[in-house]
C-alpha cells in the first residue's frame, strides 16, 4: 500500500493570519503571548488539512524563516545579537535588524531560496563556530501535533546544506571545517527526536540537485554516515530538480528514504527507481509544489503504477517540494470563472491529489472514479480552450529577429548623451521606485474596486499622492525621481492585470519573506498588451518637476518569474511575449517624454537552472527579453534596471550582456560582498549599490552610508556610481523614509564636497 506525506505547507494562514500577526506584535499593539496563540492556530489548522495523510510535517512552521529558525536551534546567533533578552528578541533583531525589545542593529543578509522567490536569512558563522542545540521549540509543535492525533515526520533543514546556504564573515571561507561539530549536534537532534518517539524524520538537503564539487559531495557521505547511526528512520528529501551527478550518491547513503522530484525532475523517476534499493522507501513527488496547474490524474497514476506494485508500502506519495510555495486553498476563490478554477489546484487540493493518487494505486482507479472524470475533463478543456492561444500573439514572436535586440549605439557613445541631457551631479541620487503604501493609498484601491469611490474621485486621490510624494523628494534633495507607484498593488500584479493572458486570485497569497506575501498572476495564455499602462501616471508625474522621472516597468523576466506560468509552452515563448508588450511600453514612455525608464529584472538570477549545463540556453533568452524590452528606445534615453536579494556574482557576464546603462543592486545586507566581483571585471556600465537596507526599520547614518559608498569607489569608478536604497521602499513608513532618504542624499553631498 503506497503511503502518503508532504514535505510542508503555508505558514502563512488561509487569509494571511500569520502576517497580520507578525505585524501587529511588532508595532506593539499585540503581546508575545498573542502572536504565539495565533501561530498556533495556524499549526493546527494545517495539520487539519492534511489529516489525511499518512505522516503529516512538523517543524515546517516557523514565525519568520526555517532556515533561521536552524542557525537558532543550532545556536548558530552571530555575536552582534546576542545579548541579555529575550528569545523572541534577539530572534526578530537576527531578521530585520529591530524588534519590540533591544536595540537597533544590521540585519542578517537575505537571499534566494535557490530558484525560488522566497528569500532565506542567510546563517553567519564565525571562524571559531560551535553549535548548542535547544530545539524545544520543535518539540512543542511535535507534542502540540500529536496530542491532536497527527502522525509525525519532522523536517530539518539538512547540515550539508545548512552550511552550503551559510556564509563566514571571518577570515577564509572554510565552511567545511565546521562538519563535524555540526553533526554532533544533528546527531544529538537526531537522538532527541527519537527519545520522544518519532519513528521518521525528513532531512532536505535540496543542494543534491545542484553541481556539487567533490569535497560537498565527501561532505554529504560523511553525514548520512554519522547521521545513519541515530536511533531513528532518515527520509533524505531532494526537490526543485533532478539529481543528476549526484546519482549515484544519494542512492548508496544509507538512509531509509529518498525523496525525489518527480515534477521538475520528471526524468529521473525510472532512474532512481532502477538505482535505489527495492527495501528501502522512494518518495515521488508528483503533485507539482510550485505551480497551481490541476495535476493530470491519470498520468500520475500511470507513472507509478509500476513501481508501486514493485514496492508497496515502500513507495510513498507526495507533492514535489513544501506546499510553501502555493496558496493555501482554491475553495476560497468566489470570483474565478468557472471553467479556469477548473484547471487550478492550491495547497489543500494538492494534498487532496495525492490522497486520490495513493488511493488509485492502493485501492484501483475505480475507487477514484469521479475524481479522475474530472480530472479528465480538466486537462482536455483546457488543451482545447481558444482562450490560451492569439494567433496575433505567435505571429509577432514570430518575427522577432537579431536587430530588435540590440540598442542603436554602444554604452560609450549613449552614455555621453545621457550625461549631457539629464546634467545630473556626481553620485546622483535615486530611490528603485515605490515609496510607501499607506493605509490611505491602500483604501483608495480597496474603495475604487468595490465602487464605493467613483473613477475619477479616485484618480483625483491618486494624482494628489503622486504629487505629495514628488513634493517630498524634491525637498529631500534626490536627482532622479520616481511617480512613487501610488496606483500599483503589486509591481506584478498591476502589470499583469493591464495585459491580455493572465488572470487574478483573491486570496492565492505565497509567502516571499517575513510577513511579506505576493499574489502572483496566472498566466494561462498569450501575453499581449491592450494599451499603455503606465505612461499617464508617469507624464504627469514629470508635469510637476524640472527633475528627471523615471518611468518604472517590471521587466519580462521577473514577471515570468513572479507569476505562475502556464506550463503547455516553453518559458522563452513566455518571456518573448511579455517582453514585447514591455517594449511598446517603453516606447510610448520615451514619446511621452520620460527620459529614464527603469525596468526592473530582480528575478533574473532567481529564474537561472540549477545544474550549469542548463545555464547558457537561459543566459540566451533570458538576456534576449530583456533586451528586446528595453531597445527600441533613442541613444539618449537611458535605461535603468534593478536586482536584489540574489547571488549574482557568478553571472556577472550576463548581467553585463544585459546592456542596461544603469542597474542598482543590492549590497548593504551584504556589506557590499556583491560587488566583489568587479575587483575583477570590468562592468562596463554605471551602478549604484543599495547604501542602506529597506526590509529593515533601522534608520542608518551619513556616516554609515558614506562609508559604503566609500568602499564600492574601490571597485567602481566614481563616475560611474548611483546612490540609491537596495530596493522599494513600499513595504516602509514615511517616519522611516524620510530620515534615511535624508541621510542618503547627504552621504552623496559629503562624497562631492570631498570630491570637489
Amino acid at each position: 500500500m503506497a503511503l502518503t506525506h508532504s514535505l510542508g505547507f503555508p505558514r502563512v494562514g488561509r487569509r494571511r493570519e500569520l502576517k497580520f500577526a507578525l505585524e501587529s506584535y511588532w508595532s506593539g499593539d499585540s503581546s508575545e503571548g498573542q502572536l504565539q496563540d495565533l501561530a498556533a492556530q495556524v499549526r493546527h489548522d494545517n495539520w487539519q488539512v492534511q489529516k489525511g495523510l499518512d505522516f503529516v510535517p512538523a517543524g515546517d512552521f516557523t514565525l519568520y524563516d526555517h532556515v533561521l529558525d536552524t542557525a537558532v536551534r543550532l545556536g548558530a546567533v552571530p555575536a552582534r545579537f546576542q545579548a541579555d533578552e529575550a528569545a523572541i528578541t534577539t530572534y526578530f533583531r537576527q531578521a530585520r535588524g529591530r524588534a519590540p525589545g533591544g536595540e537597533d542593529v544590521p540585519a542578517l543578509e537575505m537571499t534566494k531560496w535557490f530558484n525560488t522567490n522566497y528569500h532565506y536569512l542567510v546563517p553567519e558563522l564565525a571562524d571559531d563556530q560551535q553549535f548548542s542545540l535547544n530545539i524545544d521549540e520543535q518539540l512543542k509543535h511535535i507534542r502540540e501535533a500529536r496530542a491532536a492525533g497527527f502522525k509525525v515526520k519532522p523536517v530539518l533543514v539538512g547540515p550539508v546544506t545548512f552550511l552550503y546556504l551559510a556564509k563566514q564573515r571571518e577570515g577564509q571561507d572554510q565552511r567545511l571545517k565546521h562538519l563535524p561539530k555540526l553533526l554532533n549536534a544533528y546527531s544529538q537532534w537526531l537522538d532527541k527526536l527519537a527519545a520522544e518517539g518519532i519513528e521518521w524524520v525528513q532531512i532536505d538537503e535540496p543542494i543534491l540537485v545542484t553541481d556539487l564539487a567533490n569535497d560537498w559531495q565527501n561532505a554529504i557521505e560523511l553525514s548520512y554516515q554519522v547521521l545513519s547511526e541515530a536511533p531513528i528512520k532518515i527520509l533524505l528529501a531532494s526537490y526543485f530538480g533532478t539529481l543528476g551527478n549526484n546519482l549515484a550518491l544519494a542512492t548508496s547513503l544509507p538512509v531509509a528514504g529518498l525523496h525525489i522530484d518527480a515534477v521538475a525532475g520528471r526524468a529521473q523517476l525510472q532512474v532512481v527507481d532502477a538505482a535505489w534499493p527495492a527495501d528501502n522507501v522512494l518518495s515521488v513527488g508528483i503533485v507539482n509544489g510550485r505551480n497551481i496547474w490541476r495535476t493530470d490524474l491519470r498520468q500520475a497514476i500511470e507513472s507509478l503504477k509500476a513501481i508501486s506494485e514493485r514496492r508497496g508500502n515502500q513507495l510513498w506519495v507526495a507533492p514535489s517540494c513544501s506546499l510553501l510555495h502555493s496558496p493555501v486553498d482554491l475553495a476560497q476563490e468566489d470570483q474565478l470563472d468557472a471553467e479556469l478554477k477548473s484547471w487550478l489546484a492550491f495547497g489543500v487540493q494538492k494534498v487532496e491529489e495525492v490522497q486520490l493518487i495513493a488511493r488509485a494505486l492502493n485501492d484501483g482507479e475505480a475507487a477514484i472514479k469521479e475524481a479522475l472524470a474530472a480530472s479528465d475533463a480538466a486537462v482536455a478543456a483546457r488543451q482545447s480552450s481558444s482562450r490560451i492561444h492569439n494567433p496575433a500573439v505567435a505571429k509577432r514572436v514570430a518575427a522577432i529577429t537579431g536587430n530588435d535586440s540590440q540598442r542603436q549605439s554602444g554604452f560609450d557613445e549613449r552614455i555621453g548623451q545621457q550625461r549631457a541631457l539629464l546634467k545630473l551631479p556626481a553620485y546622483p541620487t535615486t530611490t528603485i521606485g515605490s515609496f510607501p503604501q499607506t493605509p490611505i493609498i491602500r483604501g483608495l484601491r480597496r474603495d475604487w474596486r468595490a465602487g464605493r469611490l467613483t473613477e475619477a474621485d479616485y484618480r483625483a486621490a491618486i494624482s494628489q499622492e503622486i504629487e505629495a510624494v514628488i513634493r517630498e523628494q524634491e525637498a529631500l534633495g534626490l536627482d532622479v525621481l520616481v511617480h512613487g507607484e501610488a496606483e500599483r498593488n503589486d509591481m506584478v500584479e498591476y502589470f499583469g492585470e493591464l495585459l491580455d493572458g493572465f488572470a487574478f486570485t483573491r486570496f492565492g497569497w505565497v509567502q516571499s519573506y517575513g510577513s511579506r506575501c505576493v499574489k502572483p498572476p496566472i498566466i494561462f495564455g498569450d501575453v499581449s498588451r491592450a494599451k499603455p499602462m503606465t505612461v499617464e501616471w508617469a507624464a504627469f508625474a514629470q508635469t510637476l518637476t524640472d527633475k528627471p522621472v523615471k518611468g518604472m516597468l517590471t521587466g519580462p523576466v521577473t514577471i515570468l518569474g513572479w507569476s505562475f506560468p502556464r506550463d503547455d509552452v516553453a518559458l522563452q515563448t513566455i518571456a518573448q511575449q511579455i517582453a514585447l508588450a514591455l517594449r511598446d511600453e517603453v516606447v510610448d514612455l520615451e514619446q511621452a517624454g520620460i527620459k529614464v525608464i527603469q525596468i526592473d529584472e530582480p528575478a533574473f538570477r532567481e529564474l537561472l537552472p540549477l545544474k550549469q549545463a542548463e545555464q547558457g540556453a537561459y543566459f540566451d533568452w533570458a538576456v534576449e527579453a530583456f533586451r528586446l524590452s528595453a531597445s527600441g528606445v533613442a541613444d539618449d534615453t537611458q535605461i535603468h534596471t534593478h536586482m536584489c536579494y540574489s547571488e549574482f556574482n557568478a553571472i556577472i557576464d550576463a548581467i553585463a550582456a544585459l546592456d542596461a546603462d544603469v542597474i542598482t543592486i543590492e549590497t548593504s545586507r551584504s556589506a557590499n560582498e556583491l560587488l566583489d566581483v568587479f575587483r575583477e571585471y570590468a562592468y562596463p556600465n554605471e551602478i549604484g549599490p543599495g547604501v542602506y537596507d529597506i526590509h529593515s526599520p533601522r534608520i542608518p547614518s551619513v556616516d554609515e552610508m558614506a562609508k559604503l559608498i566609500e568602499r564600492a569607489k574601490a571597485y567602481i569608478p566614481a563616475e560611474r556610481i548611483w546612490v540609491n536604497p537596495d530596493c522599494g521602499l513600499k513595504t516602509r513608513r514615511w517616519e522611516e523614509v524620510r530620515p534615511a532618504l535624508k541621510n542618503m542624499v547627504d552621504a552623496a553631498k559629503k562624497l562631492r564636497g570631498q570630491a570637489a
